[in-house]
């Protein structure tokens, strides 16, 4: 027979300090939620990053089989135009990778951290700990408050 557990309330880590309010975790919260779609577009630049670099590798076979198929002007058009080429000007993509998390990523990443100290102690995830207290269902199996 499985132990049912109801833990009440939430860790220490997941309340509110004495005195903040409800517009400050909900502010907080929004700014995590701003800071996961940094993350989520930051992978998508890792993706584009990995992606296009994989394109630029395949273009070696490609002018190879231009070339063996006795296309040289079109094998030279690829590998002189195409091949290696800057996607901005002056940069690769992990060029972009980086500026992107030297100029925005890191900086974000950094605010986020300060603010939230600042604010809570540096407590994450006040506003999602406390709508999944609001929500579970006491004495269910699988809506316990903690691991």
């Amino acid at each position: 027979m499985r132990e049912t557990r109801d833990e009440s309330g939430l860790d220490a880590g997941h309340k509110r300090p004495p005195g903040v309010g409800d517009t400050t975790v909900e502010a907080l919260g929004a700014l995590t939620e701003a800071l996961e779609a940094v993350e989520r577009a930051r992978g998508h630049l890792y993706g584009f990053h990995q992606l296009t670099g994989g394109a630029d590798l395949a273009l070696d076979r490609v002018v190879e089989l231009l070339r063996q198929a006795g296309h040289s002007e079109q094998a030279d058009l690829v590998e002189h135009e195409i091949l290696g080429r800057n996607v901005i000007p002056g940069c690769w993509t992990y060029q972009v990778v980086e500026a992107y998390n030297t100029a925005y990523y890191r900086p974000f990443v950094e605010v986020e951290a300060r603010v939230r100290q600042d604010l809570v102690a540096g407590r994450q995830h006040l506003y999602e700990a406390e709508m999944k207290e609001a929500r579970r269902t006491r004495g269910h199996p699988d809506h316990t408050a903690r691991p």
